[in-house]
Formats: C-alpha cells, structure tokens, sequence
C-alpha cells in the first residue's frame, strides 16, 4: 500500500531516504564496491547499480 505525501515519513526523514542514492552515487564514483556501499546504507546491492 502506498501512502501519500511521503509514505507517512516526517519530513526530516524523507529528506534523509532521499539523499541515499545521491550518496550511493558519489561513493561509487569514487570507486566504492556495490557491496560495500549497500551494507552501509542498508539498501540492496541491486538499487545501488541502479542509482
């Protein structure tokens, strides 16, 4: 189910969910592995590929 406005996120929360794949992206362009940046952002390694 999807919720409206944000998934029911504060606002200060959805701006932090927001930022991961902009700093996935930035970690990988400096040679970061997928595996590595996707533990520490708690994400699979697929969405780190697709960001």
């Amino acid at each position: 189910m999807r919720y409206a406005l944000g998934g029911g996120l504060t606002a200060e929360r959805r701006q932090l969910r927001e930022r991961i794949p902009y700093e996935a992206g930035e970690r990988f362009a400096w040679g970061e592995k997928t595996a590595v940046i996707a533990k520490d952002l708690r994400v699979s390694e697929r969405s780190v590929e697709r960001w």
